[in-house]
């Protein structure tokens, strides 16, 4: 097994999770498919692809690849996505791990989206304590992004993720957790109830918390995004009760489904020194695939997250306002492209946040 160059190359974000194979049937049901497009993607690397391919910022990635052809068709995928992946750990061919792999069917109509992974025993998922030396990984870095779909892969990944949020809060690195449950990683682990009381002791050791409505009692579907804001505001206020001292920032996206092929779209986030500042609401969003979306979202906030702290000051509640419109249009658009990843330019986005609508450009 061979590790990472001495010397990473220098990055500004950087992504701990799994990145895997997307099987795309296109138009296509993923049991009657007789080929498949191939994507990369991971809940924790959509986010930082996007912040270094929309946003301009430099990110790469922390996980496992296998040293064979396929874990090498992922590392050129990341690396044309615009991600360094100076820090993935390589392991053998013959060690008895695999590539993770995701199908997913886009839904039209009445229809919805579908999901199949198939990631047991995954390079990623074998990542254990130990075997990251985040003094080396983190220099130089400004911010450190990880989520519950990379801690929920198994025991060791959990604990690694906390090894890593707590080395990132040592050396004075950023960090955010999107919370990102996926039911299928819980299943074999406790279920619901063990997914929470891990998401709450990793997203409290968390600068910023994405995905943190999810962390919130069942409300039902909320009818628009004040009303996230407002259980945003409520679950950071009863923080202590629920976990220990509460992070800074509280973000989550709201999303009405109208169709396969329509969303209502927009997200809310929480401070203690803002409160609840809400984005903008888009309505009846043409979905091409919705995958990724949120991932999107994450990568406008943590832009906004990133400024502020180059300028050495919170962010304000404009400032957090902007970030969640950015955030809304960048979600927006990647629900309007195949794939898990971000396709817009920042202009587009820019565009759209500021109220641009899709007539054509010439």
């Amino acid at each position: 097994m061979s590790g990472p160059p001495s010397r990473p190359a220098p990055v500004e974000v950087l992504a701990l999770g799994e990145v895997m194979l997307r099987l795309d049937p296109g138009e296509g049901r993923i049991s009657t498919a007789r080929s498949f497009t191939v994507w990369e993607g991971g809940g924790e690397y959509n986010a930082v692809r996007a912040l270094a391919t929309t946003f301009g910022r430099r990110a790469g990635v922390v996980t496992a690849l296998v040293d064979d052809p396929v874990g090498h068709l992922v590392e050129g995928l990341v690396r044309a996505g615009g991600v360094d992946v100076t820090r993935v750990r390589w392991v053998g061919a013959d060690a008895g791990a695999r590539t993770g792999l995701n199908y997913v069917e886009r839904g039209h109509g009445v229809r919805g989206a579908l999901g199949v992974s198939d990631r047991a025993g995954s390079a990623a998922s074998r990542l254990a304590p130990g075997d990251v030396d985040w003094d080396a990984v983190l220099d130089g870095a400004a911010h450190l992004h990880t989520g519950g779909v990379f801690a929920g892969l198994s025991e060791t990944t959990t604990a690694l993720a906390e090894e890593a949020l707590r080395a990132a809060r040592r050396l004075g690195v950023s960090t955010s957790y999107d919370v990102n449950h996926r039911p299928s990683l819980w299943r074999s682990r406790g279920g619901a109830d063990a997914a929470r009381a891990v998401d709450l002791r990793l997203a409290g050791l968390a600068d910023v918390v994405l995905g943190a409505l999810q962390l919130a009692p069942a409300s039902g579907e909320l009818a628009a995004p004040e009303d996230v804001g407002a259980v945003l505001a409520d679950l950071g206020s009863r923080w202590d009760a629920a976990g220990g001292e509460g992070p800074p920032l509280l973000v989550s996206s709201w999303r009405r489904v109208v169709s396969a092929g329509s969303n209502d779209w927009g997200a809310a986030a929480w401070s203690p020194a803002t409160g609840a500042v809400v984005g903008p609401r888009l309505d009846a969003v043409g979905v091409l695939d919705r995958i990724g979306s949120g991932d999107a979202l994450s990568a406008g906030v943590l832009d906004g997250v990133l400024t502020a702290r180059a300028a050495g000051a919170p962010l304000a509640a404009d400032g957090l306002e902007r970030a969640l419109a950015l955030g809304v249009a960048a979600g927006a658009l990647t629900m309007t492209t195949p794939g898990d990843t971000c396709a817009a330019t920042l202009a587009e986005v820019r565009a759209l946040a500021a109220g641009g609508t899709a007539h054509v450009q010439r």
